[in-house]
């Protein structure tokens, strides 16, 4: 089809009453007013309506927050009426009867903010909510219902002693741990743990919990309702009992992190007791001279420890034990348990040196004085099993 020009628009113009219009868009052709008025009409172009509003942007979603441990706003605090004895964080290296002289740190329990129904009092979270603001006397009778109530469960839970021929099939198949820090709070929830799967769990003790393995023993047993079976040096053995069901275990609340030790009184004072100042520098001088009577090795066993300081004050009035390459706090709290066990004085701590004296007026003790070392169960057999230690 031939293209509109300007002279065929002219034509369209005059013969049909049509005329080219010039757009926005274009060329387009209008109907003139000259041949039929009536009918074809100009029309203006309408204006364009307003377009529609925009919506509003919904407001932003809030950042995702994964769920969270410390978050117990819809949570109920653990209920800790089935563990009559006051937790802390270690039941062999700590004792309840030695009150600290102040906090190194501000009362924050280490169970987390509202996961416990107890109040840490910056050493432990009492069983008796008024342990601090009672007496003594009240105190003792309370211990004393909670330690009745223990040995109850212990009881239910151990149900009938094993034989001989039971214990050593437990012995040669149970599993081990590791420990150094004694017994631990969470060490609780692990030792339950292992019972889910076996009926004895094999205990290696290393470093300081060494020199009172006894205690350790106890402990066990009071806290975990079970009972050591056998021990060989470091190394024990704690059954679970005959009537312990893994699905109805006791729920322990977990420390999420290490409290900080409160402030105990000075182990070392300016002078000892009875001697004057002169006489306390003179002894320290010569207790740093006198030879070592051993050398502990960091991570050993100390289980023959007491015994031999025992000996020693037999022939000396100074003992010295060589502590080097020991943390500070380790040979204190050695000399701590010395103190208590032998017992002795503690004459200094000096190079790494631990320097105990016999004290005033000593005698030698009789036979029979110092409780025999424990080795087995309440039946008085000991189990000889040449465990190998890896």
């Amino acid at each position: 089809m031939p293209s509109l020009s300007l002279y065929n628009s002219a034509s369209l113009s005059t013969n049909f009453g049509v005329r080219p219009v010039v757009g926005t868009d274009g060329w387009r052709l209008q109907k003139t007013s000259s041949i039929s008025h009536g009918r074809f009409s100009a029309t203006l172009p309408q204006p364009r309506a307003d377009p529609a509003p925009r919506q509003t942007k919904p407001p932003p979603k809030p950042p995702y927050r994964p769920p969270s441990s410390l978050d117990r706003s819809s949570l109920k605090p653990i209920q800790s009426d089935d563990l009559p004895f006051d937790f802390r964080f270690s039941y062999t290296e700590s004792s309840p009867s030695v009150r600290p002289i102040g906090l190194r740190e501000p009362k924050y329990s280490p169970f987390g903010h509202g996961r416990l129904d107890r109040q840490w009092t910056g050493v432990c979270a009492p069983a008796v909510k008024l342990r601090l603001e009672i007496g003594a006397e009240v105190d003792v009778k309370e211990d004393e219902k909670l330690e009745e109530k223990r040995r109850r469960m212990r009881e239910r839970v151990q149900g009938d002693e094993l034989t001989n021929a039971e214990r050593k099939c437990l012995v040669e198949t149970c599993q081990r741990g590791r420990r150094r820090d004694g017994l631990t709070h969470n060490m609780l929830n692990d030792i339950h743990n292992h019972w889910r799967r076996v009926e004895a769990v094999r205990i290696k003790c290393m470093g300081l919990p060494t020199i009172n393995l006894k205690n350790i023993c106890t402990q066990l047993e009071d806290k975990t309702f079970g009972k050591v079976i056998h021990r060989q040096g470091g190394l024990l053995m704690l059954y679970r009992g005959r009537n312990y069901i893994p699905k109805k275990r006791l729920v322990i609340p977990l420390m999420l992190w290490k409290p900080h030790e409160p402030v105990y009184p000075r182990l070392i004072k300016t002078t000892i007791e009875g001697l004057s100042i002169e006489e306390t520098k003179e002894m320290r001088k010569r207790g740093l001279a006198v030879p070592a009577l051993t050398r502990l090795a960091k991570n050993s066993y100390y289980g023959s420890l007491v015994p031999m300081v025992r000996d020693a004050f037999l022939t000396n009035e100074l003992v010295r034990i060589d502590c080097q390459g020991l943390e500070r706090g380790d040979y204190k709290k050695i000399g701590c348990k010395l103190r208590d066990l032998v017992p002795c004085t503690l004459v200094t701590f000096d190079k790494e040196q631990i320097v105990v004296w016999r004290g005033p007026g000593y005698m030698p003790p009789e036979y029979g004085q110092y409780p025999a070392d424990w080795e087995s169960g309440d039946d008085g057999l000991k189990v000889n099993i040449n465990a190998e230690e890896n």
